[in-house]
């Protein structure tokens, strides 16, 4: 099944190695230290499982839906690179680490863009094989994590991956993400923890400058084991912080900052704004932080049917910098680069120094102050949580107002180089559509009918005379499960009789002597769906047949005792108790045994022509051209109702002639309005305040600016795209200015000061800025 993890995690430097030779990484309560180097990081997650690797460029620093995505990542400020070592074991201590799931090269593509790695590793629970024992405490599975932990130590110190040896990984942890589910378990969680805890240090030992194991700690919530090159550490893994002075000396590594959440199947898109992410990391570094690591900071695609759950979405998209196909998220990918720079340029004050904090405004306000131990100079934190703009008397610094809800980052306590709540960085309106010079594909589709003859003839691959759980009967060898089974009618015909389920999966189907063509019905979220076909649903004379074909959308995968929950089918009544009748069984659907989705099977006798509308269990199939151009493509299935697609995804994957689409669709639909797009930065629009430089850019180079809709430099009303409106000041030359600028171009910067836009000193009002609106093609 698609368990717990316990994992290592890998941090890989960007570029702070460098050589190929041995690098010494420590740290003291302020600093990581490589090479007698003083750093803060500054650390983005990438999952390389759901980052896909291209089979012609992999190596390419331009293909933004692969592993190269490292460029931007390293364009956008940061330092390292966060992944978690995934094992997908094929069976018991046999692992695959072919294609996009192989970490050695993911860690050799982030040594070939400069990039450095901390890391995680997990291994996948396997709860169904050892039913009856209890997860994470059997022999067996502490047997299974032991073996897994030393085969990725040892293949990463077969391919020198480590820092001690010129490579790239300068941080390794054991997480177990177990510190607030650990409390049900009692004294065995805490006994679980501590066996991880020396067995990590085992066999972590000797891969980060010979680690010893007093320098290795346990987190304060028992989640994970953190191992590095000095002495204790303090981690923490949630969004909400709140620091205290007792702890102003033990050094900080923040290891998830959430950037968004999970989409889930029903669901608004999750969001945390550029602010607020901006707002979090700033604080910590106020606060004496040492790592932090965005948690995402491209998030990909869950592939295959590794999505978890329930109901989570193959997108895994987490609302980061950079979104599921590799296009800049902005704001928040431009804001957060900003906040970078700014803490890269005080991080030797930073490293060094002498910390002070003063309160304002009735607490309201803290003043935190860097003074370098070196040269006096001077990095200073404001920090406000009000919901108004507060104004602090520095004294001999003068005044300083502190915007609300936010934190500054001040030049020798006087000159502002970065706020949190200020975004002066563009926002890139991103739309799906056909390329302009392509003639939209008129699909053409060829179907198969799902072979359900066998089920609704209720025979099985074996039998039992009581329901099964389906994870334990399917063994994850598929999101289906039928359940079938007979009953004997000896009076006469019963109509509108009711079947009861106990049903604790995602989604049932109910077909109620079916092949004697009577009713079809689907249970979707609690809601019943009928398909009554030539006759009422009724109870004949006789022999009767109910096969029940239960399906999974993402299992639960995080929790206390979650490995316990069931799916599938509890009971089941029509006239009578059904529980404990003769049940045959049969795992996963026909066509996806005989592999239907592989055009090359030859197992699906498909069909041309009469294309079957809003037809339960059937295949679709057809053939499409790549769109035009280099933009990420997207299929929309529109008209579509649930089931599975498999497709060439993404565009480094098509063919410049015929590509094929299939498509299974349980409950009915019309593939007729599915669609072939790019996804495109369309139009793009920034505020910007005087004294800053607004940057545009169309996504990359890979569209021009073609027209400014808006440009106005004084006082602008209007925030988001599409909004803004002339205010009672303007400099006459705002349009000129910016299209001199930026027409024409992939990119541009615009210096926002009056210079610019050729007005003098008293031109405006007390604090001007630069509205800009334009179009990309």
């Amino acid at each position: 099944m698609r368990g717990s993890w316990v994992s290592i995690l890998l941090i890989a430097s960007l570029g702070l190695i460098g050589s190929c030779s041995a690098a010494a990484v420590e740290y003291d309560s302020s600093a990581v230290i490589i090479n007698g180097e003083r750093k803060i990081i500054l650390s983005g997650s990438i999952h390389y499982p759901r980052s896909i690797i291209s089979s012609a460029a992999e190596f390419s620093l331009h293909c933004l839906t692969m592993w190269s995505d490292l460029i931007e990542a390293k364009e956008g400020g940061l330092d390292t690179i966060e992944t978690y070592i995934s094992g997908m074991h094929t069976s018991l201590a046999v692992y695959n680490f072919t294609g996009n799931l192989d970490f050695v090269k993911f860690s050799k593509v982030q040594e070939a863009g400069s990039m450095h790695s901390p890391n995680s590793c997990g291994y996948t629970i396997f709860q169904i094989s050892n039913s009856g024992q209890t997860m994470r405490f059997s022999r067996f599975e502490l047997n299974e994590m032991q073996t897994f932990t030393t085969k990725i130590v040892n293949m990463a110190k077969e391919a020198k991956l480590f820092a001690s040896q010129g490579g790239p990984i300068i941080l390794a942890q054991i997480e177990n993400e177990y510190g607030n589910v650990m409390g049900p378990y009692g004294e065995a969680g805490k006994s679980y923890v501590k066996w991880c805890a020396q067995m990590a240090v085992a066999k972590i030992q000797g891969c980060l400058d010979h680690v010893p194991a007093e320098r290795c700690s346990i987190n304060r919530d028992h989640s994970f084991l953190l191992c590095c090159p000095d002495r204790l550490t303090h981690a923490m893994d949630s969004t909400a912080m709140h620091l205290h002075q007792t702890i102003r000396k033990i050094r900080k590594i923040w290891t998830e900052n959430w950037t968004g959440w999970f989409k889930k199947w029903g669901q608004k898109d999750p969001h945390r704004t550029a602010e607020d992410l901006a707002f979090s990391v700033a604080r910590f570094f106020q606060h004496n932080g040492v790592l932090q690591n965005y948690y995402m900071y491209h998030g990909g695609t869950n592939f295959g049917r590794t999505s978890g759950g329930p109901f989570i979405t193959t997108s895994y998209d987490y609302d980061a910098p950079l979104d599921e196909y590799g296009n800049l998220n902005q704001p928040k990918w431009g804001h957060l680069k900003k906040l970078h720079a700014a803490l890269k340029l005080g991080e030797k004050i930073l490293t060094n120094s002498t910390v002070k904090t003063a309160n304002y405004s009735d607490g309201w306000v803290e003043l935190t102050t860097f003074t370098s131990n070196i040269n006096g100079e001077r990095t200073v934190f404001p920090e406000q949580h009000k919901m108004d703009d507060v104004n602090v008397d520095l004294q001999q610094d003068g005044n300083y107002s502190v915007p609300a809800w936010s934190v500054s980052i001040l030049q020798d306590c006087n000159q502002e180089i970065y706020n949190t709540a200020k975004v002066n960085v563009q926002t890139s309106l991103i739309v799906k559509k056909l390329q302009e010079n392509d003639t939209p594909q008129k699909l053409s589709w060829e179907w198969a009918p799902e072979p359900t003859k066998a089920a609704l003839l209720g025979r099985g691959g074996f039998k039992a005379t009581q329901l099964l759980e389906q994870k334990a009967a399917t063994n994850d060898q598929s999101d289906y499960l039928w359940y079938m089974t007979r009953v004997v009618n000896n009076g006469t015909s019963m109509k509108n009789v009711t079947l009861r389920v106990k049903y604790s999966g995602q989604f049932l189907h109910a077909f109620i002597n079916l092949w004697d063509n009577h009713q079809h019905c689907a249970v979707v979220h609690a809601r019943l769906i009928c398909q009554t076909q030539q006759k009422p649903a009724l109870l004949k004379p006789g022999r009767n047949i109910i096969s029940l074909l239960s399906a999974t959308v993402g299992l639960q995968n995080y929790g206390e005792f979650f490995d316990e929950g069931t799916e599938g089918i509890a009971g089941a009544a029509y006239t009578t108790d059904l529980s404990s009748n003769e049940w045959s069984y049969k795992v996963g659907m026909i066509g996806e045994g005989r592999r239907f989705y592989n055009p090359h099977s030859g197992h699906a006798k498909w069909v041309s022509g009469n294309l079957p509308v809003g037809s339960a269990m059937t295949w679709y199939k057809t053939t499409f051209q790549a769109p035009s151009g280099t933009e990420p493509v997207v299929v929309d299935l529109q008209g579509m109702g649930k089931g599975h697609a498999w497709v060439p995804c993404p565009r480094s994957f098509l063919n410049n002639g015929p590509n094929t689409l299939i498509l299974f669709e349980e409950i009915g639909g019309n593939p007729s309005n599915v669609s072939f797009q790019f996804t495109a930065t369309e139009t793009i629009c920034g505020n910007a305040y005087e004294g800053t430089t607004l940057e545009l850019s169309c996504n990359g180079g890979r569209r021009t600016i073609s027209d400014i809709q808006f440009a106005s430099f004084g006082d602008p009303q209007g925030s988001t795209c599409g909004s803004f409106q002339r205010g009672s000041v303007e400099a006459s030359s705002s349009l000129s200015a910016v299209e001199k600028a930026c027409l024409g171009k992939e990119s541009c910067s615009i210096n926002v000061s009056k210079t610019t836009f050729g007005v003098g000193d008293s031109f405006g009002v007390d604090t001007n800025r630069l509205a800009v609106q334009a179009v990309c093609k």
